[in-house]
């Protein structure tokens, strides 16, 4: 048997910290990752450097910038070739397996060259060049919300059959995962990667939709102070979103029965984080794309061998760090990414006090955030969807700045306050220094 970890990775789509009992949340809603949190390594401060599906799952996979893999809004596939956490352990003699929605095969066509064509997958399965590197088991969809509903729906094998979804979604993909971790057929060590949709708006309804019922154990819940006050949609579904994040807790339980009952668990290392935050439409007419915390803060809970004991880690990590963790986790050298082995972070040698934010769609835009402040800019005069052709720009006006010590739920806009000046020009410095280094570019900041 594998005497490096299993490694079974966790993640929900749009999934705020706050929803989780560990991070805050007065109802029950996540008791087993409580559980889990308890026994391993809790990271309070974690980030999404892209707070938008396919961009924050590009870095998942390859521990790179969006911009720097080309993936630097939805549409943009993963470049032929890529060097992945699939290929990266594979390499290290693991088998390799994915599970539920993948978001990283299509090019849409909104390309900066007019004479590329458009490869769309969203409803047809993946081809093997553009499923990141899982070579042993692939049940996955491009765009899952696309191929099936709450109830109904399918994802497609590694031969391009139709794999149907059975009963509520969480469920079924459950089902698979299941049967996945129950079936060995070798003595490789595993790498299990399972991609949940919820508690993600359904696109075509908008609106979170959990099992049947279930909405009703959350209509008591605390609203969040960002979202006091504030028009959007969490008036009427936010009891929905925290069944979503209910049933993918528990079925988190059954996937962790699993390998207790197998004898597995101890030697397991499971991962559990979410690709992005949701603000319910109250920061612009999405659920995200903002520098707000609501949009790019994220859990990040780790327990198995390396990460043991219950402890909290309060340095500023990304999802730039996973690559490298789980590479470091197998038996790998350090990959030199734009990440950091969370190891090195549990140790003491690194101390991150700033996560750089690239944004898209909504704008071209760059954010800092700092354990003080977060600090974003956008480039000016850009429309938002003209930015689907702009990954960057040479010049940005500042746009957003918090304090986050007096103002945690970020309701307070101090841009333009004179007072600031000071802490403005230091931000600026501070964030054109992160672009430079990451980009390549030293652009202007246009202070108000």
């Amino acid at each position: 048997m594998p005497t490096r970890p299993d490694i079974l990775v966790v993640l929900s789509d749009q999934q705020r910290p706050d929803s989780c009992g560990l991070y805050g949340q007065r109802l029950e809603v996540t008791p087993v990752l409580d559980d889990l949190a308890s026994e391993g390594v809790v990271f309070d401060e974690s980030f999404t450097v892209q707070p938008l599906c396919g961009p924050a799952r590009s870095v998942l996979q390859t521990g790179r910038m969006p911009t720097s893999t080309g993936c630097w809004r939805n549409g943009r596939s993963l470049p032929a070739g890529a060097d992945t956490l699939a290929t990266r352990l594979g390499a290290l003699g693991y088998w390799t397996g994915y599970i539920g929605k993948w978001h990283l095969a299509s090019d849409s066509g909104y390309l900066p060259d007019p004479r590329s064509k458009s490869t769309r997958f969203a409803a047809s399965a993946i081809p093997p060049g553009r499923r990141g590197g899982y070579r042993d088991l692939w049940m996955a969809a491009d765009s899952l919300e696309a191929t099936s509903g709450p109830y109904e729906g399918h994802l497609f094998d590694a031969d391009g059959n139709r794999v149907e979804l059975h009963g509520y979604r969480v469920d079924a993909i459950t089902d698979l995962a299941i049967a996945a971790l129950c079936c060995r057929s070798d003595d490789r060590p595993r790498l299990l990667f399972v991609s949940y949709l919820e508690p993600h708006h359904q696109n075509n309804r908008f609106r979170s939709i959990g099992p049947k019922g279930w909405a009703r154990r959350f209509a008591d819940h605390d609203v969040p102070a960002d979202l006091v006050g504030r028009f959007g949609d969490w008036r009427w579904n936010y009891p929905e979103y925290l069944a979503c994040c209910a049933s993918i807790d528990a079925n988190l339980g059954r996937l962790v029965a699993t390998l207790k009952d197998s004898g597995e668990l101890d030697r397991t290392l499971v991962v559990y984080s979410s690709d992005h935050g949701s603000h319910f439409r109250t920061r612009n007419l999405e659920y995200k794309r903002t520098a707000h915390d609501a949009s790019i803060r994220v859990p990040l809970v780790l327990r198995g061998p390396g990460f043991r004991g219950g402890m909290r880690v309060g340095s500023l990590t990304s999802n730039l760090d996973l690559v490298p963790t789980l590479v470091a986790a197998a038996g790998g050298g350090d990959p030199g990414l734009h990440g950091v082995p969370l190891q090195r972070v549990m140790a003491g040698e690194v101390d991150r006090d700033a996560v750089l934010v690239q944004l898209s769609e909504s704008q071209v835009g760059r954010a800092l955030r700092t354990r003080d402040h977060t600090y974003s800019v956008k480039a000016p005069g850009v429309d938002p969807w003209a930015g689907y052709r702009r990954s960057a720009s040479e010049e940005y006006r500042e746009h957003l700045l918090y304090d986050m010590g007096s103002d945690a739920a970020q309701r307070h806009n101090l841009v333009g306050d004179p007072s600031t000046a000071a802490l403005r020009a230091d931000l600026a410095q501070r964030l054109c220094d992160e672009i430079e280094h990451v980009e390549g570019v030293r652009p202007r900041i246009r202070r108000r």
